[in-house]
């Protein structure tokens, strides 16, 4: 009996949750900063560690969970752009006792709150049914409506002891999002006055006061009936489009929050250019956004637009958004743009019942807008077609999605540049950029959990939630100076000396530079994310695993194999510095053969990574892994058309030849192999000189373990000439030569 009793003393507690979140914060200089931890949720505890936890390791913070708890939503913050879903748990006891963690989308945000609710009501329950209260019992699963049952000890079912515990379940459910500011109206309140369900919530509505005056792309437009009188007056009415997507409401509702030009485009007509003004909270803030109507542009003038957003997500899963125009000091108006007018819109995304597995979702878009101007009033036609243009956007999500496998788009909203800001807090944004040492980890290595991401330790800034304000001034510029020497020896140890390379094409980082390249940026690739076997999902790729140290640009009479036995290229020079390459030799065929040569350089491979078995594999091995991921961000319509933007295995297409050294791989790529690589590459050949051409390599990651993927690196070439590139002198026998050096070095 005593060891049976003695087992359940030492037996692990229960894990209810764990993965991967990010820790967000603000440093005292107003900056804010994210980095990765892992998290883990127990029956009475939530701690976070830097790396998963084995054995007894000691986190680095823990939160004790009893029913004085509170969970946060503390709605969309930015980050450099990028926006992230926090959540807040503290204990009403202690106020410097909080944990503050957030997510990359909402999903997962949504599932922790959830799971940390429930351990909470646990608590809660556990304590009261001891003391012989009543207790509430809270029960609630993703997507769907919350039910809240109460005990049946007392007599009355509403006795003053129920009411307050439903109070507090209130209390502890309440975020900062639970309603908008006076400013902006609620039309969706409105809606639900009327509804009986989901499903026939439009047609409940739409016979009290709209009216179906099109269908237009597949969806249903309504117009505001004139004997409205309880929505805003101007000289436009209120008109909405009525759509199905099939998609989940949080995908939805990220890729409408998100106002990145590389996503919107592809779904948004209206839509040219949108920055974040103010960040009011983490529901609330006020935006800019430029529209794209082509209406006669030679006789009217563009529109922008400046105005408030705010958002919230209901208890039965749907979400709304509301926006309404709003004056701001530091967006007054464009030259060159009228700014119109927003007296009332926005977007109501309801779920619906899935159909053959898949989710569907009601978009309901409203906009009640004047354009302004005094010579567009005299064009009604005018008001019309770009509010038409507008609403057509649900049509837009409807194909997007229909078309696409990005089930969880990154959500980013730039930062408008005030050109009017006082120099006060230009020199505060100064001082802020010399104190912020500690570089940030690309998006793709923060989101998949990378044990590569650049981490503060937890003594600095991370912990600024469990220390009170004085106690952290005292060291803050200790601990700067540190974190700075940190930084500054990994980069020295780490760095590749990229001057002893050289190659026959040049380098060039500027953006208009011809016939060169330069190192494209990881973040303009899709790639596979850690949880792609489950949800297709991608991320930005990140920064490559291995440096991109020359390019070689070669012609011959005949195709040019194994490249990197030509004496004296960059290869060469890796390989007596100890250093791993890989060549990619991509061969164009015709009257005269070219070679675009790539050299990548890595200090090591790390044993067991997907690269070194790349490295170290057979050819079969390699032609089902080896990917391109191509993109031609400036030229001909027809050539884009025909590159396209899809990652493709590279040996399904065309003939690949791996040629394995001690210290280096080369692929010989044949892309006159294939007659449809054949064809393409005839077309962009004869208009190479006016291309801008990206390219990004990589290992395909199919199993949990190889995922997320990795760039192995990317290249731009822009506006490439054929007479630029060089005959090359090949070494017979690379082999014989080394040889050769052997016997010279020896006495």
């Amino acid at each position: 009996m005593k060891s049976s009793s003695m087992r359940k003393k030492i037996e692990a507690p229960k894990v209810i949750y764990e993965g991967w979140m990010v820790r967000y914060g603000r440093r005292k200089i107003g900056k804010s900063y994210i980095h990765m931890r892992y998290f883990v949720l127990e029956s009475r505890l939530i701690a976070y560690y830097k790396k998963k936890p084995k054995d007894n390791m000691v986190p680095l913070k823990t939160l004790h969970i009893d029913g004085s708890c509170r969970v946060e939503d503390r709605g969309l913050k930015p980050h450099q752009g990028h926006m992230v879903y926090v959540l807040c748990v503290y204990n009403k006891k202690d106020s410097y006792n909080r944990i503050t963690m957030a997510a990359f989308n909402i999903q997962e945000a949504l599932i922790w709150k959830e799971k940390i609710e429930l351990v909470i009501d646990q608590c809660q329950d556990s304590t009261t049914s001891d003391g012989n209260k009543p207790f509430v019992s809270y029960k609630s699963t993703l997507g769907h409506q919350r039910n809240v049952s109460f005990s049946s000890d007392h007599e009355s079912l509403f006795s003053q002891d129920e009411e307050e515990g439903q109070q507090a379940l209130l209390e502890r459910r309440k975020t900062i999002g639970n309603g908008p500011p006076d400013s902006i109206p609620d039309w969706t309140q409105e809606l639900e006055s009327g509804l009986l369900n989901q499903d026939n919530s439009i047609q409940a509505y739409s016979g009290k006061h709209w009216r179906l005056v099109r269908l237009q792309n597949g969806l249903r437009i309504f117009e505001e009936l004139l004997e409205v009188d309880h929505l805003p007056h101007s000289c436009s009415k209120a008109m909405k489009a009525v759509g199905v997507v099939d998609a989940t409401c949080e995908a939805i509702f990220e890729l409408i929050i998100s106002m990145d030009c590389s996503t919107r485009f592809e779904w948004d007509c209206s839509f040219e250019y949108g920055s974040l003004v103010e960040e009011v909270d983490g529901h609330t803030a006020i935006l800019y956004h430029r529209l794209h109507l082509d209406w006669m542009p030679k006789y009217v003038w563009p529109r922008d637009l400046c105005y408030v957003r705010y958002w919230r997500r209901n208890d039965d899963g749907s979400y709304v958004v509301l926006i309404r125009s709003r004056e701001h000091a530091d967006c007054g108006p464009q030259p060159g743009f009228v700014r119109a007018l927003i007296e009332s819109g926005g977007f109501k995304i309801s779920p619906l019942r899935s159909r053959n597995g898949r989710p569907r979702t009601q978009v309901q878009h409203l906009m009640q807008i004047d354009m302004k101007g005094w010579v567009a009033g005299y064009f009604p036609s005018f008001q019309q077609y770009s509010l038409i243009q507008m609403l057509t956007s649900v049509a837009g999500l409807r194909d997007w999605f229909s078309q696409t496998d990005e089930t969880h788009p990154s959500t980013k909203i730039p930062i408008m540049f005030n050109v009017t800001s006082d120099s006060v807090f230009a020199k505060k944004d100064q001082v802020a950029e010399e104190l912020d040492v500690q570089p940030t980890p690309p998006l793709s290595q923060i989101h998949s959990g990378s044990k590569h991401s650049v981490m503060l330790d937890e003594d600095t800034d991370d912990d600024e939630d469990q220390m009170p304000a004085h106690e952290l001034e005292g060291d803050s510029v200790k601990l700067e100076a540190d974190i700075k020497q940190n930084v500054s020896d990994e980069k020295s140890s780490d760095q590749i000396d990229m001057s002893c390379f050289s190659g026959n094409l040049r380098w060039n980082d500027d953006d208009k530079g011809r016939n060169c390249w330069k190192i494209s940026d990881g973040d303009n690739f899709k790639i596979r994310s850690k949880n792609f076997a489950s949800d297709k999902s991608k991320v930005p790729g990140g920064k490559p695993i291995m440096e991109l140290v020359a390019v070689d640009w070669l012609k011959d009479m005949k195709r040019m194999d194994h490249a990197a036995r030509r004496h004296g290229c960059a290869v060469q020079v890796a390989s007596e510095k100890g250093l791993f390459s890989l060549v990619i030799n991509l061969q164009v065929p015709g009257s005269t053969y070219y070679s675009l040569v790539l050299y990548f350089v890595t200090k090591t491979l790390v044993p067991g990574s997907l690269l070194q078995r790349f490295f170290d594999g057979d050819d079969e091995f390699r032609n089902s892994r080896f990917k391109l991921i191509p993109a031609v961000p400036k030229g001909s319509w027809i050539v884009r058309q025909s590159v396209g933007s899809s990652a493709c295995l590279l040996a399904k297409a065309v003939d690949c030849t791996f040629i394995r050294e001690p210290k280096y791989l080369e692929i010989d790529v044949d892309i006159g192999s294939s007659t449809v690589a054949n064809g393409v590459l005839g077309l962009v050949l004869g208009v190479v000189t006016t291309l801008v051409v990206d390219m990004a390599f990589l290992v395909q990651g199919n199993t949990p373990d190889e995922l997320p993927e990795q760039l192995i690196g990317a290249v731009r070439v822009s506006h490439l000439e054929l007479s630029s590139a060089v005959v090359p002198e090949f070494d017979a026998n690379p082999s014989a030569q080394e040889d050769c050096q052997i016997q010279k070095s020896l006495p």
